[in-house]
């Protein structure tokens, strides 16, 4: 993930007018340059590109029998436009990639697959959308901005002899859309640490830090949630269902994408029920340790309540002189001793009261 990105929780960021013709693109002022990078591929060679010109896209697509083409930020659209006068794309798929935010999904058009998928990155709650096209010996995919999870899939490529190098356009769609999936795994494993050392702290001093924390990363597990739930049908629509562009083999491999989907959707759900749990543990520990503080006081106060009244007996001002009755103990010799006495002996019995009724354990 970039440096400059922000950790926010964003819904749906449509910029179309509503209202707006179908097909109709508006661009963000302040989005990235795009960029755009292409790689040829096939069994002997491999050419990389790493900024062309959208022009130069059909010399491309007939040199090489597989082409991956990576639209990395969007710019003012005039590469993207450009790409869907180039490749055919549909005006309502290219819609969706303009209206950043959308859900996980795959759609059929006449010559074209698009799947709109949602990649994770370690440490950041935000998911950032990718738009992917495939078509006949071509992938097309549109990033947000720069930094991507492709780094493994682009080093496959560049391996002699690697299945990858020597299969279609639809292994190669496969292969991204597998690191897709599996950058949640890192994201997962990270808030999954966060969570065990919270576990050690509730359990042992916890501090209002914690509950802070656990807030942040329900939230996180909340965002995650959302973008690998949609997930689910798209893998599920690309393995089972028949597609023109996707042959027997490469639906089996994207089978085993949707396992993956399954197993994180359920990594998810444990570390949220964990979080529950953790939070409710802390506000248990923090009541628990107030019972205990209000104990204490109310042990002290109990005890200095009955001293209390003794001294305050003794502290008024009735003059022994005018009657025998008027508080004898002040003309007493030991009346000062047995006073203290008297106050020793009531709190040590209200102690030992409270010790073998076991308030004091």
């Amino acid at each position: 993930m970039s440096g400059g990105r922000k950790r926010v929780f964003r819904g749906p960021r449509r910029r179309t007018a509503p209202g707006a013709a179908p097909g109709t693109l508006t661009f963000d002022a302040d989005a990235p340059p795009a960029v755009l990078r292409v790689i040829g591929v096939s069994p002997e060679r491999i050419r990389e590109a790493p900024s062309i010109d959208v022009r130069e896209i059909p010399r491309w697509l007939e040199e090489w029998p597989v082409v991956w083409i990576d639209l990395v930020g969007l710019g003012q659209g005039e590469e993207l436009r450009g790409l869907g006068e180039h490749l055919g794309l549909h005006a309502l798929a290219l819609e969706d990639v303009a209206n950043l935010g959308q859900r996980a999904k795959v759609e059929s058009y006449e010559s074209e697959l698009f799947v709109v998928t949602r990649m994770a990155y370690p440490n950041d709650p935000a998911t950032e959308q990718l738009s992917l096209f495939l078509g006949e010996g071509w992938v097309l995919t549109v990033q947000e901005r720069e930094g991507d999870c492709f780094d493994a899939v682009r080093a496959r490529l560049r391996e002699d002899g690697r299945r990858i190098r020597s299969r279609g356009a639809d292994y190669l769609a496969y292969a991204l859309l597998d690191a897709v999936v599996d950058s949640y795994f890192p994201a997962i494993d990270t808030i999954g640490d966060h969570l065990d050392e919270l576990e050690e702290v509730v359990l042992g001093d916890p501090d209002p830090q914690v509950a802070q924390s656990l807030h942040r990363n329900r939230r996180a597990l909340i965002s995650l949630r959302k973008s690998i739930v949609p997930h689910r049908d798209v893998f599920q629509s690309l393995s089972r269902d028949l597609h023109p562009l996707i042959d027997e083999e490469t639906r089996l491999f994207l089978r085993d994408v949707y396992d993956h989907v399954l197993r994180i959707n359920d990594l998810v759900d444990s570390f949220r029920e964990l979080t529950g749990d953790l939070m409710a543990t802390y506000m248990t520990v923090v009541s628990n340790r107030m019972n205990e503080v209000m104990k204490v006081l109310t042990i002290i106060a109990t005890i200095f309540i009955p001293l209390g009244f003794i001294a305050g007996l003794y502290g008024m001002n009735f003059d022994p002189s005018v009657s025998p009755l008027n508080m004898p103990e002040l003309g007493w010799r030991w009346g000062y001793p047995f006073a203290l006495g008297l106050m020793l002996a009531v709190g040590g019995g209200f102690v030992l009261y409270m010790w073998r009724k076991g308030w004091l354990k």
